[in-house]
Formats: C-alpha cells, sequence, structure tokens
C-alpha cells in the first residue's frame, strides 16, 4: 500500500486537521489530528482511527499502521 492512499482514506473516514502517514509498504506510522479525538483515550482515538482502514487490515492488504494522535489544541501546543 501507499501512504498516500492510507492518508486518503484516513482523511475521508475522519474529520482531520493534519494526516501524515510514512512507511516501507509493510509498516506504516501516521500522524493525524482531529478535533473529534477531545475527551477520548489514546485507545479511542486509535480505533477511531482504525475504522478508517478496517477493510485494508482485514483483507491484510495494510498489515501494520503505529498512530499518534493529537486534538488540534495538543498538536498546536507541540510548537
Amino acid at each position: 500500500m501507499d501512504p498516500e492512499v492510507i492518508a486518503a482514506l484516513i482523511r475521508q473516514g475522519l474529520t482531520c486537521t493534519h494526516v501524515e502517514v510514512a512507511g516501507d509498504g509493510q509498516h506504516f506510522e501516521g500522524l493525524v489530528v482531529s478535533a473529534e479525538f477531545a475527551g477520548k483515550s489514546r485507545v479511542q482515538r486509535q480505533q477511531r482511527v482504525y475504522q478508517t482502514v478496517r477493510p485494508q487490515l482485514d483483507s491484510g492488504e495494510l498489515h501494520a499502521l503505529s498512530l499518534k494522535t493529537f486534538t488540534p489544541e495538543e498538536w498546536s501546543a507541540r510548537g
């Protein structure tokens, strides 16, 4: 899978202000900033992102996606 395809799937399924995905074709790292994450635990945030790529995960097309998730306020505070 291409990182840009994964990023597009995330953007289609989740209202995001920022999405970055990088990887080697098998293992990917994603950074997602969304207001939907407000009040959610780290696990709940990751589950929400995984929902956007569930078909690809289930089929094995997407093997591994590690995530960093932030609200817009958390992202802004990082500088």
